[in-house]
């Protein structure tokens, strides 16, 4: 059985992945089908929906891709400060993630903090 970090960074490269098919792959493999995701530009439910948005990301930020610079987990809970990084991994923002995970180890909620651009 995988860690809860484990199972987190298998999220977190699914995000940094090109390909819909590499990003479903490591989705299948650390994320429940039936996921919640929320941050403040979104919410969405299932695997369909979070690789759209994340296709959706790689489209307004070629390159970019999430860095996981602190994590902590307890309960079949976790908090991951990170921060989104550019194609040269210069720092473009940071935020904080909260997880929950499935009698499996699976994620199954995953909701975003960040301020999104223009929230001054």
């Amino acid at each position: 059985m995988k860690t809860n970090q484990q199972v987190w960074e298998r999220y977190v490269a699914a995000w940094r992945a090109p390909t819909l098919e590499e990003k479903r792959a490591l989705l299948i493999e650390a994320v429940s089908p039936a996921c919640q995701y929320t941050d403040p530009s979104a919410r969405l439910h299932g695997h369909d929906a979070l690789i759209e948005y994340m296709l959706a990301f790689h489209r307004q930020v070629p390159g970019g891709h999430f860095v996981t610079e602190q994590f902590f987990a307890h309960h079949q809970q976790s908090a991951a400060r990170w921060t989104m990084r550019g194609p040269g991994s210069e720092i473009l923002g940071d935020g904080v993630s909260h997880g929950t995970y499935d009698e499996g180890g699976q994620l199954v909620q995953m909701t975003g903090f960040y301020d999104p651009p223009g929230a001054d």
